[in-house]
């Protein structure tokens, strides 16, 4: 006879929760429970006993909850006065699914990553059957999920986007444009349910299309985190990820709150892996405990595979020696022009900021401080324990424009070209300049060096040889001696950072 492999979810119900001690092993609790039930005309879904709790669950319609916990304490009335019995009660609002799966295992892991974890569970082996409680709350997630596994079907993997400029936008137009392709070819279908900026959120259950920038001017909710967990929450959400294209310091202090509520989290913005040591490592404690994840590989590199090698040569046990390169894409374009061009610095400068190659205000990316966060990252990749106070950083801003407006600053850029000049001419022959991270020293006690700096080198060495806005980087090893790891490409750009960004999500989904 063939087993049907319907899931079954069955609403409406109540535990009746049963707790004493010693009672457990007496013969025939199960029967007079059962029995007294009965009698009352009360159906009994489940009984099942929990050797922890000491104590038996039965499962009842919701409606008769407060019936069958009167004629259980009629029941069971000498060994409540004895001692043996010293709670009967009953917890309403909960589900029943049932299913028949040959891998239980990897069901109850899938459910436990949403974090749903069956209140009973109930389990016949030799036919794989199975039936769990949940809370009502929970019970159509829970459905998707084991209906998902066991049914071979796309897995619905819900992105909540933070952020929609330059690479927030991007990202968006890159999920909408690959999820039919995805869909089939992956099995998993990406929905975007929420786009956010400062000021507000747009929520749409189904998934936005092509035309959510019309929903986001028209919507109304403040962009808060709570109005994201509350929507996830009260429309059971499956597989949550959160994805930050900000660069906001406010907004990463809700990482913690997110991944306690079920969220795994991608992000291109470097602050919350440059935040004290105390806060990175507590962070990475919340994670373990609630089994969520953190991708961040476009927090360096872009779209280049770096922390991913970097991790995977620590991991393996390879003494990383040394960590240095060109980790800027902006600054990379600057001084890969100017040192080969007959031009201005502030021409250059002026040049890349209208290709968007620096930020709106280039002293973001002439102070070193982008440049300094990428190196803690990779610094604290080695498990070693360096703050952002530890990090050398030459910043090629001079200080009495520091406090300039952006505007009076971009009006007076040529005064920076004698000194930039200077510096130009004074090299060695055959040499170029280059604005480099280094992480040096003994990288096996907790604290390394790190230094950021403009550096003049041999135009045929691997950093003079460099091009356009690429990054570089160069990653020494025991094993490899005198010999490099180097990793370069393309390291600065909306589409590629994206492009990053969207790797991580469909790395994440595919481990769900």
């Amino acid at each position: 006879m063939k087993i049907k492999t319907e899931v079954k979810l069955i609403k409406n119900r109540a535990i009746i929760k049963f707790e004493g001690k010693n009672f457990l092993g007496e013969i025939g609790i199960d029967g007079r429970i059962f029995k007294a039930l009965t009698y009352a005309r009360i159906s009994v879904g489940v009984i099942s006993q929990q050797a922890i709790e000491n104590g038996i669950s039965v499962l009842v319609n919701e409606a008769d909850a407060e019936k069958a916990v009167n004629c259980l304490i009629n029941e069971f009335e000498q060994e409540r006065k004895s001692g043996k019995v010293s709670l009967i009660y009953s917890i309403s609002n909960v589900s029943v699914i049932g299913f028949v799966s040959k891998d239980f295992n990897k069901i109850m892991s899938e459910l436990g990553r949403n974090n749903i974890f069956p209140l009973i569970l109930n389990q016949v082996a030799a036919e794989n059957r199975v039936n769990i409680v949940v809370t009502s709350s929970q019970d159509e997630k829970a459905k998707n999920i084991i209906e998902a596994e066991i049914f071979a079907r796309p897995k619905t993997v819900h992105l909540a986007i933070i952020g929609h400029g330059n690479v927030g936008s991007t990202l968006i137009d890159q999920v909408l444009e690959s999820s039919e392709e995805i869909r089939n070819r992956k099995k998993i279908d990406l929905k975007i349910v929420a786009v956010a900026n400062t000021k507000k959120i747009a929520l749409n259950r189904s998934g936005f299309s092509e035309n959510w920038n019309e929903e986001i001017l028209v919507a109304e909710r403040p962009s808060k985190v709570e109005e994201l967990i509350a929507f996830s929450q009260q429309n059971q959400l499956e597989n949550l990820i959160v994805v930050d294209n900000t660069a906001s310091k406010e907004f990463v202090k809700n990482y913690p709150v997110l991944a306690e509520n079920g969220f795994d989290l991608v992000s291109s913005n470097k602050i919350f892996n440059t935040l004290p040591i105390s806060e990175y490592r507590n962070f990475r404690h919340i994670l373990n405990k609630k089994n969520k994840k953190y991708l961040y590989e476009t927090n360096v590199g872009a779209g280049l595979p770096l922390i991913d090698t970097i991790k995977l040569l620590h991991l393996s046990g390879e003494n990383i020696t040394r960590i240095k390169g060109v980790f800027s894409g902006s600054l990379s374009y600057i001084f890969n022009n100017f040192s080969v061009r007959d031009e201005k610095f502030s021409t250059i400068l002026k040049e890349a900021v209208e290709k968007g190659f620096t930020e709106p205000d280039p002293r973001e990316d002439l102070s070193g401080s982008d440049v300094a966060r990428k190196l803690l990252i990779l610094a604290r990749e080695l498990d070693l324990i360096n703050e952002f106070g530890d990090i050398k950083i030459e910043n090629l801003v001079p200080e009495n424009f520091r406090n300039l407006t952006k505007d009076d600053f971009i009006s007076r850029l040529s005064e920076l070209d004698e000194v930039f000049d200077e510096v130009k001419n004074s090299q060695q022959k055959n040499h170029v300049l280059r604005f480099t991270g280094d992480l040096h020293g003994d990288l096996q006690q907790e604290k390394g060096e790190l230094d950021v700096k403009l550096i003049s080198v041999p135009a045929e060495s691997a950093l003079g040889q460099l091009k356009g806005s690429d990054s570089i980087f160069e990653i020494y090893t025991e094993s490899y001696g005198e010999n490099p790891i180097v990793i370069m490409g393309a390291g600065a750009g909306a589409k590629v950072t994206a492009r990053g960004v969207f790797g991580d999500i469909l790395r994440l989904s595919e481990s769900k």
